[in-house]
């Protein structure tokens, strides 16, 4: 099966206000943010990228623009179930303030109980987005071969919940995960299960690229030699 590359989205305008984003409209890069984005292509020039996925949101799509512009045929496409969670009427609110919600409690340390007033679960979050990782698997394994990879631009908690699933964790520990933005975080799926590879990793990319052989679906004894 495919390798998944996952991008969180570059440093945005809302990061910097210390602002809880959301789907609230409008939320571009920053000025860092953009900087990251332009950097992309070169961080995975080394990697035969099959498709691009991308959240719908403005600061995901800004992501990826420079990576389109770099490879012209590259296949692009947005899928609303890897935009970042519902936070409902917590969108467009200051963190600083968020934190004294008792809520807020419930999200740092019991999240698979945790529903955003006016918004959604971050149980439904988490399925929606794996759910759509699963049909994009498919899809790329069957257009481009099992050792294709592909990119999907998403958001910090969509991710996490990503890793937790694949790592077969319960979602109430995915807040020990860290991704920072426009870092990348690599999924290898397999028959029998993911690996993950990469984990909000900032630097050179170029041993995720496909390899002669394949690893097969199990865990190499003693760690493995890792990259040639």
């Amino acid at each position: 099966m495919p390798t998944l590359i996952l991008v969180r989205h570059g440093r945005s305008t809302a990061n910097t206000a210390g602002l809880l984003a959301g789907w609230t409209p409008g939320v571009a890069l920053d000025e860092r943010g953009a900087a990251q984005a332009a950097a992309l292509p070169g961080r995975l020039a080394a990697l035969p990228l099959a498709e691009v996925v991308t959240s719908p949101l403005q600061r995901c799509q800004e992501t990826v623009q420079p990576l389109l512009d770099a490879r012209p045929g590259l296949g692009a496409h947005t899928d609303e179930r890897i935009g970042e969670c519902h936070y409902g009427d917590w969108s467009g609110r200051k963190l600083a303030e968020l934190k004294d919600e008792p809520l807020m409690e419930v999200v740092q340390a019991h999240p698979s109980a945790a529903a955003f007033p006016g918004g959604e679960s971050l149980r439904a979050m988490q399925t929606r987005a794996a759910e759509a990782v699963r049909e994009w698997n498919a899809r790329v394994e069957r257009d481009h071969g099992p050792d294709a990879v592909y990119l999907m631009c998403s958001h910090g908690d969509i991710i996490k919940s990503l890793v937790a699933e694949a790592l077969g964790l319960h979602l109430d520990l995915f807040q020990r995960i860290s991704v920072e933005p426009c870092s990348v975080t690599a999924i290898r799926y397999t028959r029998l299960r993911p690996f993950l590879v990469r984990l909000g990793d900032t630097g050179d990319l170029a041993s995720l690229a496909p390899r002669e052989e394949s690893a097969g679906g199990d865990a190499p004894v003693g760690g493995g030699a890792g990259a040639p």
